[in-house]
């Protein structure tokens, strides 16, 4: 073929025409354009590069590659491509080019400079692509992609909105609950006071009390807006805080020694009732006669879950022991086998000390 190089040092046998035969049956579409001829003029084409564009050898031939573009044809790409063929140093790029009948296909190119032996470049030859298949599979990607997050953007406001609904909701509901507590408490503290001394009045003013707690219980939940579970050790704090207010804290103290603990909301209002009827009953019964004492809270971690003590330093058992039929006792046996757990009394010479387990399960800790 007119312009290329000799066959000279070509291996015995190896023609030139061997490789235009070669390249010819090629499906690779391919490409041969002479820089030397003025307007970088196409010289060879094989069969596949005539069946991507659609035009023959006698309307490709002498002219330059720029008549397969076009509108979609990007102008920074073919910029670069000058850029990097006039420095003799191979390109590799795609853009968007038109067949005869003026559909756009996306052509993916390599282009390489072919010197002689002095370095001089011959002629660029470029082996080529169609890849539009490849684009429109990447565009109809991107857009399942951009439909897929939108639709995953749109669930999750939904599901944001319903779940701000729902614990605005709870929280309603919840101070509710607080507000009809103390309103209970309040009548029952009431109907104490218009009781007469005894028995009575007592139980009134005990239940009160309790009551007292739950709502305290339910004010101290969700601070910071967790409808599922809360930190035991602040809540503990703030109940004993309650629990202490209207102490003689020169002669009776309560302390706390509480672990931090993430527990389920659900086990707030039993612990509430548990805690305070423990430490109100050491309050009653371990400091008789202006006795001065200590009260100590403790929760831990344990193997089994949660370790809770509640230990006084008072009269000890023998002087007050516990009365099995009595509503307090009862009630603590209760919420003891709610959770699950075990309850243990038992002498701390000096003192009082009541040991509860509650399973890990049942607690909800984390």
């Amino acid at each position: 073929m007119t312009g290329f190089p000799s066959e000279a040092g070509l291996p015995p046998g190896i023609t030139v025409d061997v490789f235009v035969a070669a390249f010819e049956a090629s499906p690779t579409p391919m490409v041969v354009t002479d820089p030397r001829g003025g307007d970088n003029p196409i010289v060879w084409v094989n069969g596949a590069f005539l069946a991507l564009t659609g035009y023959s050898r006698d309307e490709l031939y002498g002219r330059n590659c720029r008549l397969l573009q076009g509108p979609l044809t990007d102008a920074a790409v073919l910029q670069t491509m000058r850029e990097t063929l006039a420095a003799g140093q191979p390109f590799e790029g795609e853009v968007f080019n038109y067949r005869k009948d003026g559909t756009p296909f996306l052509n993916g190119m390599t282009i390489n400079p072919v010197r002689d032996a002095a370095g001089k470049v011959l002629f660029f030859f470029s082996a080529q692509a169609d890849m539009t298949d490849k684009y429109r599979l990447e565009t109809a990607m991107r857009h399942a992609n951009d439909a897929l997050e939108r639709q995953v953007g749109q669930r999750t406001a939904d599901l944001q909105s319903a779940l701000e609904q729902k614990t605005a909701l709870l929280h309603e509901v919840d101070h509710r609950v607080k507000n009809n507590l103390q309103v209970i408490s309040s009548l029952m503290l009431l109907k104490a006071r218009r009781t007469p001394a005894g028995e009575a009045r007592e139980a009134l003013q005990s239940m009160a009390d309790r009551i007292g707690a739950l709502s305290t219980a339910h004010r101290m939940l969700y601070p910071e807006g967790d409808v599922t579970c809360f930190d035991f050790k602040e809540f503990t704090d703030d109940l004993i805080a309650d629990l202490a207010a209207g102490l003689d804290g020169d002669r009776t103290r309560i302390e706390t020694e509480i672990e931090a603990l993430a527990l389920s909301a659900a086990m707030a209002a039993p612990l509430a009732l548990l805690i305070h009827e423990l430490a109100t009953n050491a309050l009653r019964h371990a400091f008789p006669e202006e006795r001065r004492g200590r009260i100590v809270v403790e929760a831990k971690r344990c193997e089994a879950g949660m370790r809770l003590v509640i230990e006084d330093d008072g009269v000890g058992l023998k002087a007050a022991p516990p009365n099995p039929a009595g509503f307090g006792h009862t009630l603590v046996e209760m919420v003891v086998r709610q959770l699950r757990g075990t309850l243990d009394w038992s002498d701390a010479g000096p003192g009082t000390r009541i040991v509860i387990t509650i399973p890990l399960s049942a607690a909800g800790a984390s």
